[in-house]
C-alpha cells in the first residue's frame, strides 16, 4: 500500500515531463489546485469542515481496537508513532494522486464519479498488466484491512452485547461463534445494497461514517480515558446524541447546516456525556475507578504498583 501510493503518483509525474511541467500544466489547469489555503476563500464553515475531518480518527473501531489489542503497553509509543507516519504518508500521497492525475489526464476530466477512479486510469495507463495487476492489488490491500476490522467489530458486538445479554445469556460459544457468523452475512448484504447505488460515491460514504463513528465514539473514548467522573449514563447518552445529531445533521442543507455534521455531532455528544454525568449521583462504580487510577499510574509512572490490581484487570482484558 504504501509503495503503489507513493510510486503511482511520481511516475504520472515523470510521464508529463517531471516535476517543473507537472505544476505548470497543472497551473494552467486551476491554479487553486495548488493552494493549500483554497478553503479559506469559502469563509469558516469549509475550513472548519476540514479540519473537522482529524476529529474522527478517535471514533475508528478498526483503529482503536488494534491499539486495545496490543501486546504491551510500552509498545503503545512506538506504534503510536507508525501510525502517525503512515497516516502523513497516505493522506499526502493520496491528495497528490488526485491533483496529479489531473494534470496526466488533461484535457480528459473524469467528473465527481469518475475522480474516484482516477488511481486506477493512470495505473491502466501507465504500467503493462502485471505490474498495474500489483498495484491495484494495493486498493484490495487497503479495502480489506479497514473491511475486515469493521466487520468483526460489528459482529462482536452483536453477539456480546446483544445476543448474550438481552437474549440468550448462557449462549455457549459454539453457538456465539455461529451468530457472529450470520451478523456479518447480514452486514455485508446490507453495505452490498448500499453500494449498489449509483448516486452514492465512495468519498460520500465514508464521510459520512466517518462523522457517524467520530462522532458516537469519539468523544466516549476521550472522557472515558482523560475524566475520572465520566458514568455509564454519560457514555451511553453520549453515543446516542452524537449518532442522532450526525443524521439529523446530514439530512438538512443551507447555511450553517452546510457544516461537516461530524462538528455538532461531537460537540453535543461532549456536552451530553458531561451533563449526565454530573447529574448522575451515583457516580461511577468504585470498580471502574480502580482501573481508572490504575491505568493512569501506569501511564505516568511506566509500571504497576497494585499488584492487586494486575491479576484482575489482565483476566477481564483477556
Amino acid at each position: 500500500m504504501v509503495c503503489a501510493i507513493a510510486f503511482v503518483p511520481l511516475a504520472a509525474m515523470k510521464g508529463i515531463g517531471g516535476y517543473d511541467s507537472t505544476v505548470s500544466l497543472i497551473e494552467s489547469i486551476d491554479p487553486q489546485l495548488l493552494n493549500p489555503w483554497t478553503a479559506l476563500a469559502g469563509g469558516a464553515i469549509p475550513l472548519i469542515s476540514n479540519l473537522a475531518w482529524g476529529l474522527g480518527y478517535f471514533g475508528m473501531p478498526h483503529i482503536l481496537v488494534r491499539f486495545m489489542a496490543i501486546e504491551s503497553p510500552d509498545k503503545i509509543k512506538q506504534a503510536r508513532v507508525i501510525a502517525m507516519v503512515w497516516v502523513i504518508i497516505s493522506l499526502f500521497f493520496a491528495v497528490a494522486i488526485g491533483i496529479v492525475g489531473r494534470a496526466y489526464l488533461y484535457p480528459e476530466f473524469l467528473g465527481e464519479a469518475g475522480s474516484e477512479t482516477v488511481f486506477m486510469v493512470i495505473v491502466n495507463t501507465l504500467f503493462t498488466p502485471i505490474i498495474a495487476g500489483i498495484l491495484l492489488a494495493a486498493i484490495l490491500a487497503a479495502i480489506m484491512s479497514t473491511a475486515d476490522s469493521q466487520l468483526l467489530v460489528a459482529a462482536s458486538a452483536f453477539t456480546e452485547d446483544i445476543y448474550r445479554i438481552t437474549m440468550k445469556k448462557n449462549a455457549s460459544e459454539k453457538e456465539l461463534v455461529w451468530m457472529g457468523r450470520f451478523a456479518v452475512i447480514v452486514i455485508s448484504a446490507i453495505a452490498y445494497l448500499i453500494a449498489r447505488d449509483p448516486n452514492n460515491s465512495v468519498m460520500g460514504l465514508v464521510s459520512y461514517a466517518w462523522a457517524g463513528f467520530g462522532a458516537a465514539f469519539g468523544p466516549v473514548i476521550l472522557f472515558s480515558l482523560f475524566w475520572r467522573n465520566t458514568t455509564r449514563n454519560g457514555a451511553l447518552g453520549g453515543m446516542v446524541i452524537g449518532g442522532l445529531t450526525v443524521i439529523i445533521w446530514k439530512q438538512l442543507s443551507g447555511g450553517i447546516f452546510d457544516l461537516y455534521e461530524i462538528v455538532p455531532g461531537f460537540l453535543l455528544s461532549c456536552v451530553t456525556i458531561y451533563t449526565l454525568s454530573i447529574l448522575d449521583k451515583e457516580g461511577p462504580a468504585e470498580e471502574i475507578l480502580r482501573e481508572f487510577d490504575h491505568i493512569n499510574h501506569v501511564v505516568l509512572h511506566g509500571k504497576s504498583t497494585h499488584k492487586e490490581d494486575i491479576g484482575p484487570l489482565k483476566t477481564r482484558h483477556e
